[in-house]
């Protein structure tokens, strides 16, 4: 068996000299793993694989809720329960969206995602909406990803530069 452990992603951070104990690791995205770090492993591919696939979700979903509203007409539910329902899932898409737009560019509070979490599951053609704009540009999430793995890998190298060695090996002073 080989030596080698852990993924592509995993072994090209080594490789940079990020060894264990040896700086910040970056977090890996969601069907990106750490490609987003130097755009390598297939990261366009993946890009536009999970443009593509959160669009083909959007539009199956909206078949799905196109047959839904054409129950509700063979139910003969009246006009105000069908613009009710039309209204639901268009108001609850866009703060879907709004939502999962902004998780992009800065971390969710925990509580409030909870609080949210029903609201968003009925408008996730919004949520997927986004990931598919955002997919347009960048990975989903690199840029906050990033901001945090430069700021984490400038304050290790603040801290590390300020060691000048092994402290055991100096010479004392007489």
């Amino acid at each position: 068996m080989s030596d080698e452990t852990g993924t592509p992603e995993d072994q090209a951070g080594s490789a940079r000299g990020e060894a264990e104990g040896g700086g910040p690791r970056p977090e890996p995205l969601r069907f990106f793993g750490t490609s987003w770090v130097d755009h390598d492993h297939g990261y366009a591919a993946r890009r536009a694989a999970v443009a593509a696939g959160s669009l083909a979700a959007a539009v199956v979903s909206c078949l799905v809720l196109r047959f839904a509203y054409d129950g509700l007409q063979i139910a003969g539910t009246g006009a105000f329960v069908t613009v009710l329902i039309i209204a639901m899932f268009a108001i609850c898409s866009a703060l879907a969206f709004r939502n999962t737009w902004e998780g992009f560019g800065r971390r969710h509070d925990p509580q409030r995602q909870a609080s949210l979490r029903g609201l968003l599951a009925i408008g996730f053609v919004g949520s997927l909406l986004a990931y598919f704009l955002r997919a347009l540009a960048e990975a989903p999430g690199e840029k906050l990803h990033r901001e945090e793995y430069d700021k984490a890998r400038e304050e290790y190298q603040r801290r590390s530069s300020r060691r000048t060695g092994d402290p055991s090996k100096r010479k004392r002073r007489r």
